[in-house]
C-alpha cells in the first residue's frame, strides 16, 4: 500500500504536467477528486470559485496575495474563454489601462460580451468581474496580456469624459502610443463622434500635439459639424508633452514625474545646500552604519543583531573558512550591507564634493547592487547570474496589487529614471521620487528595497539633507506610503513620511546621537 507521501508525490508529479507553460489556473476537473482534493488540503491548490482552481503552494499563507494577484489576469482570460468564447473583450478603461501598461490588479473587471448576465462574479481577496451585456461586438479588436481588447483608438473614444480626471496618468501614456491622428480621426468621423472629438483635440493640445488637434477640428467642421474644443484634463497638474512612440514605461515614468513632483517640494524641508564640513558630514554617515544596516536589513526581513553587524565589520565573520556563518542567511546579508554601504559611502562623498548626483549614480548603482549579493554568491547560496543586474523575470510583491513592470520593460524605465534623476533641480525630488520608482520598476531579482534606500540616500547628499534611517518600527507606514504612490498614483504620504524621517535625522546629527 502506497504510504501519504508516495500519494503526494503522484499528485504532484500530475500537477506538474499541468503547469508546463507556466500554467497557474486550471479547471477542477482537469484532475482527478482525489488528486485534486489531496493537492487542496497539503495547499498546492487553492479554490478560486466553483470549477475553477489555482496552483499555489504551501508555504503561502492563507492570507497571501501573491499567488492570486500572480494569477488574476490568465483566470480572466481562461474563464472569459471558457464561458464566452470569443465574444467578450475588457471595457474601454480596462482597455486602455493595458494599453498604457498599468501594473496594478482591479477590484473589478468589466467584461463586456452579448452573452452576459450584468452579474458580478466575486473571486479572491475583494476582487470581482462583472459580466456587462451589451448588444454587439466592436469590430476594432486586439489582444494584450492575453486579454481580448478593444485598440486604443477605440478605447479613446469610448471612455467617459470623468476618466481623464480619474486617471490622468493613464490617458496621457495611451495618448503617446497612437502615432497617427488619422487612426483616431476616421473612428470619429465615421460615428460622428462630435463632442468626443473636441475633447479630444483638447486633451491632444493639452498634451502638446497641437498638429493633432488642429486636424481633428479641421476634419469635423469639413464634414459640416460644429465641434468645440475642450480640455477634459483641466484642474490636472503635471500634465505633459509625451512623443509619440514612447515606450509605456517611459512616458509612464515621464509623467508620473512630473505630476508627483510639486507635492514633493511643498511637503519637503528646503534643501541646505551642500555641507560646508565635508568630514563632519561624512563622520556621520560613517557612525550611523550600524543602525542604518539594523533597520535597513530588518524590514526586508533579516534577523540582524547588532553582535552580528559588528562582527561582519570586524571582519570575524569568515564563510570560507567557518560552515555555520557560510551557511547563515542573515550574516550573508550583513556582510553584503556592509560591502555596498561602502561603496555608497564612496558615491556620497563625491556627491558633496561637486559631482553630479544622478550622472553618479548612474555609473555607479551597479557596483552597489554587486556588492550586496556578492557574499551569497562565494558562499554557493546565489548563482553567479544574480550578479548581472537586472531582473529577467517576472515579479510580484507580497501583499501589492501592484505589478512591476514587465521584464522587457526594465532597462527602458531605469534609463528614462536616471535622465529624470539627472534633469532634476530639487534634491527632495530626487530622492523621494527616485526611490518610490526605484520600488515601482523592480529591476532587481532582490535587494530593491535596500538599493532604493542607497539611492535615497544619496540623492539627500546632493541637497546637503543627512543620511536618513528608515526605522523598522515605522515599517508599516513606510510600505503603507508606498503602497498609496503606486496604486493610487499620490506620492503626498509617501514624501511626508520620508521628510518626518529626515527632519529626525537632522536632530541626530545636530545632537552626535548615532
Amino acid at each position: 500500500m502506497a504510504k501519504p507521501h508516495e500519494k503526494l508525490a503522484e499528485s504532484l508529479g500530475i500537477l506538474k504536467k499541468l503547469q508546463e507553460g507556466g500554467r497557474r489556473i486550471f479547471k477542477s476537473d482537469e484532475l482527478s477528486r482525489v488528486h485534486r482534493e489531496r493537492l487542496l488540503q497539503n495547499g498546492f491548490l487553492r479554490d478560486v470559485i466553483r470549477g475553477w482552481v489555482m496552483s499555489t503552494g504551501p508555504q503561502a499563507q492563507q492570507q497571501d496575495t501573491t499567488p492570486w494577484y500572480a494569477s488574476f489576469w490568465e483566470f480572466c482570460s481562461l474563464y472569459c474563454n471558457e464561458r464566452f468564447g470569443k465574444d467578450w473583450f475588457l471595457s474601454p478603461e480596462q482597455s486602455l489601462l493595458l494599453h498604457a501598461e498599468a501594473p496594478t490588479i482591479p477590484p473589478q473587471v468589466v467584461v463586456n460580451t452579448p452573452k452576459g448576465k450584468n452579474n458580478k462574479i466575486d473571486l479572491l481577496f475583494g476582487t470581482s468581474i462583472y459580466d456587462l451585456q451589451v448588444k454587439e461586438m466592436p469590430e476594432q479588436l486586439t489582444e494584450k496580456n492575453s486579454q481580448r481588447v478593444i485598440t486604443v483608438e477605440a478605447a479613446l473614444i469610448r471612455v467617459p469624459e470623468g476618466f481623464f480626471q480619474r486617471a490622468p496618468i493613464e490617458m496621457q501614456v495611451a495618448m503617446a502610443s497612437v502615432r497617427d491622428v488619422s487612426t483616431v480621426l476616421a473612428l470619429l468621423l465615421d460615428g460622428g463622434h462630435s463632442a468626443v472629438a473636441g475633447r479630444l483635440a483638447g486633451a491632444f493640445r493639452r498634451v502638446g500635439r497641437d498638429a493633432f488637434a488642429d486636424e481633428i477640428v479641421a476634419a469635423f467642421k469639413a464634414a459640416g459639424y460644429d465641434v468645440r474644443e475642450s480640455d477634459p484634463f483641466a484642474g490636472q497638474a503635471g500634465v505633459t508633452a509625451i512623443p509619440a512612440g514612447v515606450p509605456p514605461l517611459v512616458a509612464r515614468l515621464r509623467a508620473i514625474w512630473e505630476s508627483q513632483r510639486e507635492a514633493v517640494v511643498e511637503i519637503f524641508p528646503k534643501a541646505s545646500g551642500l555641507p560646508a564640513d565635508k568630514d563632519a558630514y561624512m563622520k556621520f554617515v560613517e557612525d550611523i552604519y550600524e543602525s542604518d544596516a539594523y533597520h535597513s536589513l530588518s524590514i526586508e526581513g533579516y534577523s540582524v543583531t547588532p553582535e552580528l553587524i559588528d562582527r561582519v565589520r570586524e571582519g570575524s565573520w569568515n564563510p570560507e573558512i567557518d560552515e555555520e556563518d557560510r551557511k547563515n542567511r542573515d550574516a550573508l546579508a550583513a556582510r553584503g550591507y556592509y560591502l555596498a554601504f561602502q561603496k555608497v559611502k564612496e558615491s556620497v562623498a563625491a556627491i558633496i564634493n561637486g559631482k553630479p548626483a544622478g550622472a553618479l549614480t548612474r555609473d555607479t548603482h551597479r557596483e552597489w547592487y554587486r556588492e550586496l549579493f556578492a557574499p551569497s554568491v562565494t558562499a554557493g547560496i546565489l548563482r553567479a547570474s544574480a550578479l548581472a543586474g537586472y531582473r529577467n523575470q517576472p515579479v510580484y510583491l507580497r501583499g501589492s496589487p501592484h505589478v512591476p513592470p514587465r521584464t522587457e520593460a526594465v532597462a527602458d524605465g531605469m534609463n528614462e529614471l536616471f535622465d529624470l534623476l539627472e534633469a532634476e533641480k530639487e534634491a527632495s525630488v530626487r530622492a523621494v521620487l527616485g526611490h518610490w520608482l526605484v520600488g515601482y520598476v523592480h529591476p532587481y531579482p532582490d535587494g530593491n528595497g535596500r538599493m532604493a534606500r542607497f539611492l535615497m540616500n544619496a540623492m539627500l547628499a546632493s541637497g546637503g539633507y543627512p543620511w536618513t534611517v528608515v526605522r523598522v518600527e515605522d515599517r508599516r507606514a513606510y510600505l503603507a506610503g508606498l503602497e498609496e504612490a503606486s496604486g493610487n498614483m499620490n506620492v503626498k504620504p509617501f514624501a511626508a513620511f520620508l521628510a518626518e524621517q529626515v527632519k529626525w535625522s537632522f536632530e541626530q546629527a545636530s545632537s552626535g546621537v548615532r
